[in-house]
């Protein structure tokens, strides 16, 4: 005589009984049926939508913001501090991001032989001029190996109005950052930490770009003095 199998002892949860478990569920009226395979705490669960689809989990902080024109910015799970590094100033005098500390920056890496750099450029420069000031800056920097003369001669031919003209032509400075592709963007919070980046072109001057920067002066917003309200 045959004997039934005992669903127990193999320790699996028959698949029309899962079937069953979902089509109620989803009669009742819920968004999302979450199905646990067995009863091993190892096994990871599965959101299934009505559609059929898996459901992805919210994104949160700077990455929900990685949407849109913005879709291949990576947001960073924690701020990662940058190497030093110095670049001139159009009129040949040396800086470093020091002289940003206390604002977000979006510093843009960017060379004149790089036609989608060229491209996004004016982009650039409407996103500058609506949220440049106090809390942002937007530092676009050459890395063009000839020096200042021939990005100068570029910005002026295209009509930049609000980017001032950059420049390091170490020919090192894309690898110390880690950029191996140009454009890279790194969006930079306010002690000079990198909090996300962008490789690639990308639509600056869209509102899914102002809404990125906005949430992330936000986010790096200085608490008040004392006496401030």
């Amino acid at each position: 005589m045959t004997k039934k199998k005992n669903d127990k002892s193999t320790g699996k949860t028959p698949v029309g009984k899962i079937m069953i478990a979902v089509a109620i569920a989803a009669v009742a009226g819920f968004g999302a049926v979450y199905v646990n395979m067995g009863n091993d705490s190892n096994v990871a669960q599965t959101a299934i939508t009505q559609s059929g689809k898996p459901e992805r989990p919210a994104k949160s902080g700077l990455a929900a913001y990685s949407k849109g024109a913005m879709i291949t910015f990576v947001a960073r799970a924690e701020p990662q501090k940058l190497p030093e590094f110095t670049f001139l100033r159009d009129d040949g005098s040396e800086t470093s991001l020091a002289e940003w500390r206390g604002k977000v920056v979006l510093l843009n890496l960017w060379a004149t032989w790089c036609a989608p750099c060229r491209k996004e450029m004016p982009d650039l420069d409407r996103l500058q001029a609506e949220l440049g000031g106090d809390d942002f800056d937007l530092v676009a920097l050459s890395i063009d190996r000839t020096g200042l003369d021939k990005p100068r001669a570029f910005l002026e031919e295209i009509g930049i109005e609000h980017l001032k003209l950059y420049n390091n032509s170490s020919g090192k400075l894309a690898a110390s950052l880690k950029a191996f592709g140009m454009p890279t963007t790194l969006l930079i919070n306010r002690e000079g930490e990198e909090i996300g980046r962008l490789v690639g072109p990308a639509e600056w001057g869209s509102q899914d770009a102002v809404d990125l920067v906005k949430a992330a002066i936000a986010q790096n917003s200085q608490p008040a003095r004392p006496g401030e309200s």
